[in-house]
């Protein structure tokens, strides 16, 4: 760009900058709308949490009269012809209208119809007959943890069903509402779209307890369902018959079909780079293993395997550039990207990227057909409308948001870093520049794509940065280079993947050629990506950040780009005051999480399981086991969540208590995404793993993955704090009347004079042992042994500690049942099936505090 562009540039930023909302009234009428229908639904759901449920009929009438108003008042501005002289008044009529809009279609869609079945189904589970249809296509439940081959029971079944009718005493009756089903086996033979009676338990769906841990419950509530049916075996489920699954379902069914046959030509297999391809080109990503998902998330790819508007852009440019070599005309060319549209949109799964992109190339190609300008922003507007009346809740999905987010940065961005990249090149590359030499002009050209790709890259990492340290706590400030690395064999992949299914169609030889290449670029591309995962600073763990240094990072970036002072001084003086005060509480945040000058011990409700993280003085981290007999995949589910949230990326220690598969089954998943030092046990654990199925599988992991083993030492120190091993001691296989649970490990943990007890699975044999080999023992805080088991507990045993707190980490049953201990003494019970995870803190002076946490 030469001096006269860079001066005219500035003037049109400027005049940008005055008079913004005019600019947008007039290039993009539907963008501030769209930003009033999303307040509006922010604003109710902001409201619905502070009042009763019971308020949403009186909320309703204020917002339709709102409405009213802001209707009469735009029509008597038509009649005055006041819009034509005051457009952006218009439009923000228009926003407040939106903005009432947008609260009333939050409140419709998720108001109880007569008859729903929530209103059915209260705190405890109901037995019920159930008659319906099924919405989606049922799927298998897939079970690809470490443990998973050691479950008792199949992988289960699931799918929503839109209720029609329950049975009372009196006969069936009508009911409305969607119900999300599980059944406890596969149901290889039920089918969208089959009319069901199913013999089941109603339920209302339990809320996270531990810290990070995935809100099932807010989830479903975004799709309006509010109730589950748990149905124990197939046989209870009876066809009923086909109620027809229409049209569109059939359309969807062929197209899905066909697509995945023209991709992969035979019946999916488990090699990866099928699986890649299925999640590139249909959307599909359950197949890839965690190894491989993990290194797209760390370098900040994920939304790459998840299907978006790029692989809908590639598509419509391949059929654009194969219509125009047939000779099709502009118009014609739109036609058939029209239809071509609406055919990808059938084959994929129905998500909010596919959509979003599916109506910005509808109203492209419609300004083709009718010859009229069209905005890239307004057509992205447009598309947030029309998905936001649909389902409203999308607004609070992260999907949604870094979708909309992205393809809004790279519209606003794009350009603007572009030209800062050329200036930073000393106009080299600038189009004005054409060198004579053949070989210059060629790596001009691929050095303006570079810098086109890395432009559009980081343009759209700004955009959705802080939506991503938000939601998964996690800064990727390299994802903009590997995405520029990652972007040439993607476009090849999706390009060539595109090509082979239409090609299946007309030229299958030509379609089976290309079957064999696309596997060798996929490869590439996982390579690629796993080998820039290895570098330790492509991202950074920041655990769970406020809403307001989020909202203070999206004032930056908008004040940096389009606020223009008349003193530059100024406005760069503002901007490094923000910079400052954000990037400063951020690593006071993570400094803070990761040096500490207190003990921290968190024990999460696993159910009957156990998981206790203990964060020492300093920086190291050490868990006592990670397991649970009932909650599948509880590494994955519960404990990485966990570390997620309070940004815990290294352990320095694992100390696996025994080889009991409700205290190691979710070891294998946290060795597999966090940095483990090594694995503490006992000599008994070892000398079991030849024999024990449990351990000797986890060994076989840890092996794979290179993690060490060893004996854990009679003390471990940490600064001020020391952990000493209790039990076991000698040779307690010696004793063949020792049960497993009885050589399970002991471990005392203390700091300035105040103990922690960490008790495992002992029973009465090694709890009166512990007492005869340590007469004056005593702890104020206990994780209680063996989950609190009354059945199991030497009657001597806690009276001897004299604990403050005692710790029971318990399942909801045996609570329920009262199979564990009581309030003893005056020590402090908490249960984690009662108070969620509990978490002790014990300054530097010894003093103990308190807190559970359950939402």
């Amino acid at each position: 760009m030469d001096y006269i562009q860079q001066k005219l540039a500035l003037i049109d930023a400027q005049r940008a900058g005055r008079g913004l909302h005019v600019w947008l009234v007039s290039t993009t009428p539907l963008f501030l709308p769209a930003i009033g229908l999303m307040t509006g639904i922010v604003l109710q759901e902001v409201l619905s949490q502070r009042r009763d449920s019971s308020d949403s009929s009186l909320a309703m009438w204020i917002w339709a009269s709102l409405l009213g108003l802001c209707a009469m008042a735009i029509f008597a501005g038509f009649v005055r012809r006041l819009w034509a002289l005051h457009p952006d008044w218009l439009a923000l009529a228009a926003s407040i209208c939106l903005l009432c809009l947008g609260a009333i279609r939050l409140l419709a869609f998720e108001r109880a119809a007569p008859y729903d079945v929530r209103d059915l189904v209260g705190e405890e589970p109901r037995l019920a007959t159930i008659r319906g249809w099924i919405l989606t296509q049922p799927y298998q439940q897939v079970q690809n943890w470490c443990f998973a081959q050691l479950a008792n029971a199949d992988p289960a079944t699931a799918f929503y069903l839109k209720a029609e009718q329950i049975k009372t005493p009196t006969g069936w009756r009508p009911v409305a509402g969607r119900i999300r089903v599980s059944v406890d086996e596969p149901a290889p033979n039920l089918r969208i779209g089959d009319e069901i009676q199913a013999y089941c338990w109603l339920h209302r769906f339990e809320g996270p307890t531990n810290p990070g841990q995935f809100d099932l419950p807010a989830y479903l509530k975004r799709l309006n369902v509010y109730v589950g049916a748990s149905v124990p075996s197939r046989e209870g489920i009876e066809l009923q018959g086909k109620t027809g699954t229409g049209i569109l379902m059939t359309l969807r069914g062929r197209f899905t079909d066909a697509a995945a046959q023209g991709l992969l030509e035979h019946t999916p297999s488990d090699a990866q780079e099928e699986a890649m391809l299925a999640a590139l080109l249909l959307g599909d990503r359950r197949d890839i293993d965690a190894k491989t998902y993990e290194a797209f998330r760390k370098t900040g790819l994920a939304h790459i395997i998840s299907l978006s508007g790029m692989n809908l852009a590639v598509l419509i440019g391949v059929i654009w550039w194969f219509s125009k070599l047939a000779g099709l005309p502009k118009r014609a060319r739109a036609a058939v990207c029209i239809v071509a549209a609406g055919a990808f949109l059938l084959a994929v799964p129905p998500m909010a990227p596919i959509f979003r992109a599916t109506v910005m190339v509808w109203v492209y190609c419609l300004a083709v057909l009718f010859r009229r300008r069209v905005s890239a922003l307004n057509s992205l507007s447009l598309a947030a409308i029309v998905l936001l009346l649909i389902r409203p809740t999308q607004l609070f999905e992260a999907g949604w948001q870094l979708s909309f987010s992205a393809v809004a940065g790279i519209l606003a961005f794009t350009a603007r870093i572009e030209s800062f990249t050329y200036d930073l090149a000393g106009g080299r590359l600038y189009k004005t520049n054409r060198p004579r030499k053949l070989w210059l002009r060629i790596l001009t050209s691929v050095g303006r794509r570079v810098i086109l790709v890395f432009s559009v890259g980081t343009a759209a990492w700004l955009a959705h940065a802080g939506i991503l340290v938000y939601h998964f706590h996690r800064i990727t400030p390299l994802s903009n280079l590997w995405t520029v690395l990652a972007s040439a064999p993607v476009a090849a992949i999706v390009t060539l993947g595109f090509l082979k299914i239409i090609l299946s169609f007309v030229l299958p030889t030509a379609s089976v050629i290309l079957g064999l290449i696309l596997p060798m670029l996929v490869n590439v591309f996982i390579w690629i990506v796993k080998l820039s995962a290895r570098i330790d600073f492509s991202s950074t763990l920041i655990g769970h950040v406020p809403l307001v240094l989020i909202l203070l990072y999206y004032v930056l970036v908008l004040f940096a780009a389009f606020v223009h002072l008349h003193r530059p001084v100024l406005k760069k003086g503002l901007c490094a005051i923000m910079a400052i005060i954000l990037l400063s509480s951020l690593g006071l945040m993570k400094w803070h999480r990761t040096h500490r000058d207190h003990l921290s011990l968190t024990c999460l409700d696993v159910g009957h399981g156990q998981a206790v993280l203990v964060q020492l003085p300093g920086t190291r981290n050490i868990l006592f086991d990670a397991g649970s007999m009932y909650t599948s995949d509880v590494g994955t589910r519960i404990v990485l969540p966990f570390l997620d949230y309070i940004g815990v990326s290294r352990l320095h220690a694992v100390v696996l208590s025994h080889h009991d598969v409700d205290h190691i089954n979710g070891v294998p998943e946290v060795v597999d995404r966090r940095r483990v030092d090594r694995i503490y046990t006992s000599d008994v654990f070892l000398a079991q793993s030849q024999t024990a199925e449990t351990a000797r599988l986890l060994l076989q992991h840890l092996d794979a993955r290179g993690v060490k083993l060893d004996r854990v030492p009679e003390i471990i120190a940490a600064g001020p704090a020391r952990i000493h091993t209790l039990w076991p001691i000698g040779d307690p296989n010696a004793q063949q009347e020792i049960s497993d649970n009885d050589k399970s490990l002991v471990s005392m943990i203390e700091l300035a004079g105040t103990r922690v007890l960490v008790c495992s699975d002992i029973e009465r044999f090694a709890q009166r042992q512990i007492i005869s080999l340590h007469p004056g023992l005593n702890a104020d805080v206990v994780v209680a042994p063996h989950h609190g088991s009354m059945t199991t507990l030497h009657a001597g045993f806690l009276p001897q500690l004299e604990a403050t707190i005692l710790v029971c980490s318990c399942g909801k049953r045996d609570f329920d049942q009262g199979r564990v201990v009581g309030r003893d003494g005056h020590a402090e019970v908490c249960y984690t099936a009662r108070d969620g995870a509990v978490s002790i803190c014990i300054d530097a002076d010894g003093a103990i505090q308190r807190h559970a946490m359950k939402r």
